[in-house]
């Protein structure tokens, strides 16, 4: 079984800095790609960045040139690093990962994460 646990949300003023990161524990091989979501109160959720071994990474228009997602192959580890933050960033922010376990490492299998809550103050 595989978890993914999110963290790095928090209270920041516009203009500020938070670094999210998803971590993939249990039996996990290796992370085949993973994407950032997030969703605002009373809106859809959308999706904010993307990181894939064989597509590259991706991004959301309104946060193009803000964010940047990356990974820790060793660690499991996919990151967030989101700059210059603004009030419209704020919401509650979802890791979807999908991981190929050791247990099954020939299709990988999707995961949520639990959520974490990013409020940007103007």
């Amino acid at each position: 079984q595989v978890q993914l646990v999110e963290s790095g949300g928090g209270l920041v003023q516009a203009g500020g800095s938070l670094r999210l990161s998803c971590a993939a524990t249990g039996d996990v091989e290796r992370i085949n790609s993973a994407t950032w979501y997030r969703q605002a109160a009373g809106k859809e959720r959308e999706l904010v960045a993307s990181i894939s071994t064989y597509s590259g990474t991706q991004y959301a228009e309104s946060v193009k040139g803000r964010f940047t997602i990356s990974r820790d192959n060793a660690k499991n580890i996919v990151s967030l690093q989101m700059n210059n933050l603004k009030p419209e960033d704020t919401a509650t922010y979802y890791c979807n990962a999908y991981i190929y376990e050791a247990s099954m490492p020939w299709e990988p299998s999707g995961y949520w994460g639990q959520g974490t809550q990013v409020t940007v103050s103007s």
